[in-house]
């Protein structure tokens, strides 16, 4: 780890405290006035944007978003210098994100780095009195989702977690459709998902000279440079990526606990099944089944990989993955849960009647994100609310990893007479990257 010249060891000392605190209960270590939010007024493109990794979807919210930046992080050189020039000079560049975060006229942060780095960036991010855009999904352990959690309570931030599919209007209508009980009560919600990749099959080598390897490994475990383990591929790595559950799981589950007003809670055991790859360095299992029990109200959702497409998606958009809700009345079909989102017409031509439930809604995922940064109200996909969609994706993993159902308390968020899977609700980072 490179400490900036900027951050001598006292500060640096004290931030990383700071970090601790969120998880361990320390006070607050900077004063009400550092984490004064954007004024109220201000239109969007004033709210002043540091975008930290600008590769996949980093470049897509980096040009979407080009005329707000003024900041630009990224550990690879090429890409930085790349997104410098989609921007221009206004943006000021950066291979550590430390020295992003110290500067006064960022007000809001977009994070779209791995996995591994969601949650120490955030938190940091926070305590550093910016609110947060970060891709899904929120993090890779139980600890990590709460502490992330808790640093947006402690520290008044907004943060807003990158499952879009909550702001596309199908899974409004659907929502609306479901919550008047048009299907009834819902006891079964069917997942269906294309198998992970088996691969990584070239060799080990030295880094690329424009990658910075120590950076963007931060929290992980050291391991020997491979182009099938980096970039998009850390994906199909249990601990870097955890797989199709938690990439595109973070979507579909996502819209799931929306529809089912179950973003307070867990489910209560958990089993799953699917044999490893038989060649490569992909860890993720090609077939996947997990099973999901909810109590009060009583329902199951079944993450099937591959799953069998329901007859009702074949004309639905984005139908190579998505959610089918089984009712004592009836069904509904919601396809996609990115950007994809589609339903079945009944649901998009529903009116809910007066008096019904109230339902949050978002008309664009990055402007429901701007508006609550004015208004400091909590986003669509809140951090809350995130967190207990990683959670689905992580315990469906656990039981994988440990081959045995998991009964779990979604209160306390432990496992119940389990030390041994209690051991995998944290794990420790590299260096100073820990929480």
């Amino acid at each position: 780890m490179i400490t900036p010249p900027t951050w001598n060891r006292r500060r640096f000392l004290t931030h990383s405290a700071a970090v601790a605190g969120v998880t361990l209960g320390f006070p607050g270590l900077l004063s009400r006035g550092a984490l004064a939010a954007p004024d109220p007024a201000t239109p969007n493109h004033r709210i002043r944007t540091g975008h930290i990794g600008v590769g996949g979807m980093g470049s897509y919210h980096l040009r979407l978003l080009k005329d707000q930046c003024v900041a630009i992080c990224d550990v690879d050189q090429r890409r930085l210098a790349k997104a410098g020039q989609v921007v221009g000079p206004k943006a000021r560049l950066y291979r550590d994100f430390r020295e992003l975060l110290a500067q006064p006229e960022v007000d809001a942060v977009i994070i779209a780095t791995p996995d591994h780095w969601h949650a120490v960036m955030t938190i940091m991010a926070c305590e550093a009195g910016k609110d947060v855009y970060c891709e899904k999904p929120a993090c890779c352990t139980i600890a990590e989702g709460r502490a992330m959690v808790n640093a947006a309570k402690r520290y008044e931030r907004i943060i807003q977690i990158g499952s879009q599919g909550r702001s596309q209007s199908a899974a409004y209508f659907a929502c609306a459709y479901l919550r008047n009980g048009m299907i009834g009560q819902v006891s079964r919600v069917n997942c269906w998902h294309y198998a992970n990749p088996v691969g990584g099959f070239k060799p080990y080598t030295e880094p690329p000279p424009e990658l910075d390897y120590d950076r963007w490994l931060g929290p992980l475990r050291w391991k020997p440079y491979n182009v099938d383990g980096t970039l998009g591929s850390f994906r199909w790595f249990i601990e870097d990526g955890g797989g199709q559950i938690r990439d595109r799981g973070a979507h579909v589950m996502s819209v799931v606990l929306y529809l089912m007003n179950a973003d307070h809670t867990g489910p209560v055991r958990i089993e799953a099944s699917g044999a490893p790859p038989e060649k490569g360095i992909y860890e993720c299992p090609p077939d996947m089944e997990v099973k999901y029990t909810f109590t009060n109200p009583d329902w199951e959702l079944h993450w099937s990989q591959p799953g069998e497409t329901p007859a009702e998606a074949a004309d639905l958009g984005n139908n190579k993955y998505g959610a089918k809700y089984w009712g004592d009345k009836g069904t509904l079909v919601v396809s996609g849960g990115d950007g994809g989102t589609d339903t079945e017409l009944k649901a998009k031509r529903f009116h809910a009647p007066p008096g019904g439930p109230k339902i949050y809604r978002s008309v664009e995922h990055h402007q429901d994100f701007f508006n609550c940064v004015r208004t400091r109200e909590w986003p669509i996909m809140n951090i809350e609310a995130a967190h207990r969609v990683a959670s689905l994706c992580i315990l469906g993993n656990l039981a994988w990893r440990l081959g045995r159902p998991l009964r779990w308390d979604p209160v306390a968020e432990k496992f119940l007479d389990d030390d041994q899977a209690n051991l995998f609700l944290n794990r420790p980072g590299r260096h100073a990257w820990h929480i």
